[in-house]
């Protein structure tokens, strides 16, 4: 799959200046790719002409400008002479990004995760608050050790079971930032999510059970959307807001045919839409006590 920004135009609308307690090396890629977008586009340089002086392909630049891949010290020098950066301060920001972004997360030992994955772990870990939305599966960051695998199982790329084992771990150790209380995590999901019995009826039980201890947790608010409620806002699209500490959010949406990193006023929609979908779903203690009666009535061993 390939990442790409929801819209052309759109960019990190925040100063080059890091905040302290964001020190995930894909966040900083991710702001410095954006930085470096912005700085292009206000020069009015193509991407063709950019990549050309740093002696890259188009796609390579792309790859830079959406923080996928890092860019080294001397083409990043480059790039600042061709878009006219005068400022030495703004300079040696811009370098230290670039100096932290070639660090290692603690994902990258997973050798066989997709890079797209990769991006959103490292943008993840950095964020302090989750939105998150589902439409069909539990979200990932409550899911069970056996719901996990067999989702993953179901892969329609046939990963090898290294590659599940992989990715299973890595999605019980993304949990940490909730059970370790780094994260704060908001999912609204639709009732559906808790009628698919995936992994069979046992699995499915032991899943619900795993979301009502999570719900005790004082940084985790569920809230499901009832079939009583009809239709209601982005019922088609799941969706997840990623805010960070002192910088601008982020959307992303997984999509078949890519992965999309919505910035700036998409932040600000989505943030509309998610709150429409928290008025339409059942309060927090009801919810719980709906997903408390389906465990109880549909998945039974």
């Amino acid at each position: 799959m390939v990442t790409k920004s929801a819209r052309a135009g759109t960019s990190l609308h925040c100063g080059v200046r890091q905040n302290a307690s964001v020190d995930s090396p894909t966040f900083v890629r991710f702001q410095l790719g954006a930085q470096l977008r912005r700085l292009r586009d206000e020069a009015k340089v193509t991407t063709e002409r950019a990549a050309a002086v740093i002696e890259v392909s188009p796609s390579t630049l792309r790859r830079i400008e959406s923080g996928r891949v890092g860019i080294k010290g001397p083409a990043l020098t480059a790039l600042l002479n061709e878009y006219g950066v005068d400022d030495t301060a703004q300079r040696e920001t811009l370098l230290s990004m670039a100096r932290e972004g070639k660090q290692r997360g603690w994902w990258a030992k997973y050798s066989d995760l997709p890079q797209v994955y990769r991006q959103y772990i490292g943008l993840e870990s950095a964020a302090d608050e989750m939105q998150n939305f589902e439409t069909i599966v539990v979200p990932g960051l409550l899911q069970t050790e056996a719901y996990a695998r067999a989702m993953t199982s179901e892969d329609a790329f046939k990963p090898t079971t290294e590659a599940i084992e992989q990715r299973v771990t890595v999605r019980l150790e993304r949990q940490k930032l909730i059970t370790e209380g780094q994260l704060k995590l908001v999912a609204v999901m639709d009732e559906a999510v808790l009628h698919r019995q995936i992994g069979g009826p046992e699995v499915m039980r032991d899943q619900l059970t795993a979301m009502l201890q999570a719900a005790k947790l004082r940084n985790v608010t569920l809230q499901v959307i009832p079939f009583s409620e009809g239709a209601y806002a982005s019922m088609l699209s799941s969706f997840a807001i990623l805010n960070f500490p002192g910088n601008p959010g982020v959307v992303y949406i997984e999509g078949l045919t890519g992965d999309l990193y919505a910035e700036g006023d998409d932040v600000q929609r989505c943030t509309t839409v998610f709150n429409d979908l928290r008025s339409s779903a059942l309060s927090p203690s009801a919810s719980l006590e709906m997903i408390k009666k389906i465990r109880d009535a549909e998945h039974q061993p």
